[in-house]
């Protein structure tokens, strides 16, 4: 069988299309984004909750992926997923606990933050370094994996050389970022999600509806799927289910610094936030977020993955059927755009479209984040803090320049997502418990997130490139999710230990955040007087905790029971769909 599908005119038409939309709203935002900081990087600090909402989610998508989803399903099955989807516990806290912090900080970046909660000149080391590894380092390295991503669609729907579509699409995502800075950014967003789920909803069905696959019921049934089908892992075999479930559950969501995961809500989720009109559009903003990316989009690409064992069951017969894709981009994660090309003309252009508007959206909001990191906490602060806004603006625009190349050109280099995301989950592994305490813990100054720093980035590198080789072999090797257990104890117990052993904080620098943030309970008890009018009020962080804790159960509740009605399991899906009936009523009582 020869699946491959030429690309005719009409599906050059909607993909060309998605392009002057792109550009359209580039040139429109520019009118309106003003000339300084705020403008270009936050938007004017005036985004309702909806439509921030709706961009995390976009961002959120790039077209790595249903990549990724696709890689886990077809080597661990659907239950791989807890792998990412175990990162809901950290959205949820940042829905109830985090986003109003967030916002009182009155911040531009969370790196800014470092200069609010600490003082002197570590913390100001901190801000600086940071800028520059998470804007240039980390940032890059984000950027390359979305970047593989698109090389590999590139080739295999489009038929173009990595280098070309890299060369189209990150010019057009260059033009409308630079001219409409973050508000660009926003509003290509939401022409980006609603892209997807037609495009990932309606092949999916078309997918379904193939004579090889056979409806659901067909592809349930399918001797290649079923032993795929489990939504929780083998528990009786421990391989399976302590690095797939347990590690993630107990250990991945607070340990790992992740794109749009962050422990105490960083990154381009707190970017988004300070956007936000209010605390209240803040927090509706990732609850939006975090219902929409891990109970509304899945189910589609994990169909479509299934199916993709029917048609291409190994490696050797997606080489077969594109013998263009380079053998260093060949793996498991390729099968999703190859299904792709079995959809007709029309359809085919649509999701295209919709996928390169991903790959886009991310690009864009990396380049932005980054951008705001090294012009914001870096160039502005250290080199020229006497700069203009208009100058900030410029600087900004010609980092955003910098960040694509370097991350497009490191995505040339990569060889699948999987690789990348393991990659991502070491570097900062055990550094997660700090950002999350630092909100409510005096104890913890800057010296003790250096410490938590240089102690990620010791460990990491250890595990990556020292373990297995030394003693001529003879270490025991370790999985990936040993290494990720053993770094984050190593890298927690290496902060603790600056945290107790090392000096606090200035006390004035401590009472003035106390008094701006607001973050209350007993860490900071000594301080309270710094909030005396708030005396009276009790700690709402118990409270949240257990909206965190609703929240969580529905959402996971929805995912699971849509997945069980997908199966023909009708009662049990329909038990699971009532306990998210009773998880919203409880939220909306409790109120974020």
């Amino acid at each position: 069988m020869q699946p491959f599908v030429q690309l005719e005119i009409i599906d050059w038409g909607v993909i060309a299309a998605y392009f002057a939309v792109a550009l359209a709203i580039g040139v429109w935002s520019s009118k309106k984004r003003g000339e300084d900081s705020d403008g270009f990087f936050l938007a004017g600090r005036n985004m309702p909750w909806w439509l921030l909402g709706v961009s995390m989610v976009a961002t959120t998508f790039s077209t790595d992926t249903p990549n990724l989803v696709t890689d886990l399903v077809r080597q661990q099955g659907v239950s791989g997923n807890w792998a990412w989807w175990a990162f809901l516990l950290t959205g949820m806290l940042t829905v109830f606990v985090y986003a109003r912090l967030w916002r009182r900080s009155g911040v531009l970046t969370d790196i800014e933050f470092y200069e609010l909660r600490y003082g002197g000149k570590a913390a100001a080391f901190l801000r600086g370094f940071r800028a520059l590894y998470l804007g240039l380092v980390f940032n890059v390295l984000v950027m390359a994996t979305v970047s593989l991503a698109a090389i590999k669609l590139g080739s295999i729907l489009l038929g173009w050389p990595g280098w070309l579509t890299l060369a189209v699409t990150c010019s057009i995502t260059l033009l409308y970022s630079t001219m409409g800075g973050l508000r660009a950014v926003i509003l290509t967003d939401f022409v980006q999600f609603f892209l997807a789920m037609v495009g990932s909803v309606w092949a999916c069905i078309h997918v379904l509806g193939m004579p090889e696959v056979g409806g659901l019921s067909g592809l349930v049934a399918h001797p290649l799927v079923m032993d795929k089908l489990s939504l929780v892992p083998d528990f009786s075999d421990p391989a399976a289910w302590i690095p797939v479930l347990a590690v993630p559950l107990a250990v991945q969501w607070w340990a790992s610094y992740y794109p749009g995961a962050e422990p105490g809500g960083g990154g381009y989720i707190a970017q988004r936030m300070f956007s936000a009109k209010n605390e209240d559009h803040a927090v509706g903003a990732t609850l939006f977020f975090n219902v929409a990316h891990y109970a509304l989009r899945p189910w589609p690409w994990i169909l479509i993955a299934l199916a993709s064992l029917i048609v291409f069951p190994e490696l050797s017969d997606l080489a077969a059927a594109f013998p263009g894709l380079e053998a260093d981009k060949l793996g498991h994660d390729a099968a999703y755009p190859a299904m792709l090309t079995l959809l007709p003309p029309g359809l085919l252009g649509l999701v295209a479209a919709s996928l390169l508007a991903a790959f886009m959206s991310t690009m864009s909001t990396q380049m932005n984040l980054g951008a705001s990191y090294i012009v914001h906490d870096f160039w502005g602060r250290f080199i020229r803090p006497e700069a203009t806004e208009s100058q900030r603006v410029r600087a900004g625009q010609v980092a955003t320049a910098i960040s694509l190349i370097l991350g497009a050109a490191l995505g040339l280099m990569l060889r699948d997502a999987g690789q990348a995301f393991q990659l991502l989950l070491l570097i900062g592994a055990g550094t997660g418990g700090l950002f999350i305490l630092r909100w409510f813990w005096w104890r913890i100054s800057a010296w003790t997130e250096i410490a938590a720093m240089g102690g990620s980035l010791l460990v990491a590198g250890y595990f990556t490139f020292v373990h297995d080789a030394i003693g001529g072999g003879q270490m025991v090797a370790m999985e990936d999710w040993q290494k990720l257990v053993f770094g984050a104890g190593l890298t927690t117990a290496i902060w603790l230990a600056a945290a107790l052993l090392g000096k606090g904080e200035d006390e004035h620098v401590l009472r003035e955040f106390v008094k701006k943030v607001r973050p209350g309970g007993p860490g900071w008890k000594r301080f309270e007087d710094a909030n005396a009018d708030d005396k009276s009020e009790p700690w709402a962080v118990p409270r949240q905790l257990l909206g965190a804790f609703v929240g969580c159960i529905g959402v996971y509740s929805a995912l699971l029971g849509t997945g069980l009605l997908l199966y023909g399991e009708n009662l049990e899906g329909g038990c699971l769909w009532a306990v998210t009936g009773l998880s919203v009523a409880a939220i909306m009582h409790l109120k974020p």
